[in-house]
């Protein structure tokens, strides 16, 4: 072979080096911007959990507390800040049983809440409470847009990753599909309005 083949062989190596490398480098990149949309979805989480004592202070304050409602609150509490998402092995399964159970402690939290509140009306009218149901909203939409926020980031590594040809680098380097947040069970279905004004 001549000398002219071999570099062009060599340059034509040396261009899908380049090209495989690119492609790698791209999908760290995006995979990095999905980790750090866990990683905000878990703090809107995590500032919604730490309201929850701000809450129940604030209920017991104003009434005697009832121990079995601050214990289930507490239990919630417990249990959904001990679950967290490991991004190095996340699968669907796993995603989903994170937000059940973090939709398992807001639900909790309200269906105690609508206890106290219905053995002590004037706690509606509480200005701390007032305050802590408005944090606790601003909670739930910046969960919201968290997890909408993750989403977008997940679609868009996910269709990086299924184009060809840079499916190729992923599969060589072991790069999987993200999973999404989905609906909550029971989200279909119209709320309640007479439940939500029993706040």
């Amino acid at each position: 072979m001549k000398k002219g083949g071999i570099i062009i062989i060599l340059v034509l190596l040396g261009l899908c080096a380049l090209w495989g490398v690119r492609i790698y480098n791209n999908l760290v990149a995006k995979q990095e911007t999905v980790e750090q949309a866990v990683g905000d979805v878990q703090a809107a989480y995590q500032k919604r959990a730490d309201q929850i004592p701000n809450v129940a202070a604030t209920a017991k304050q104003y009434s005697d507390y009832e121990g079995e409602a601050f214990e289930n609150i507490v239990e919630a509490r417990a249990k959904a800040t001990a679950t967290t998402l490991d991004m190095s092995n996340m699968t669907e399964q796993q995603l989903a049983n994170y937000q059940k159970t973090q939709d398992e402690l807001m639900k909790t939290m309200r269906a105690n809440l609508n206890v106290i509140v219905e053995r002590y009306p004037d706690l509606k009218a509480n200005t701390l409470y007032i305050n802590l149901q408005e944090s606790i909203e601003s909670c739930e939409n910046q969960i919201a847009n968290a997890r909408r926020e993750f989403n977008d980031k997940a679609k868009e590594f996910n269709q990086y990753l299924r184009r060809f040809p840079n499916n190729i680098v992923a599969g060589l380097f072991n790069f999987d599909k993200m999973p999404y947040f989905q609906a909550s069970e029971g989200a279909e279905e119209a709320p309640n309005v007479k439940e939500l004004f029993n706040e």
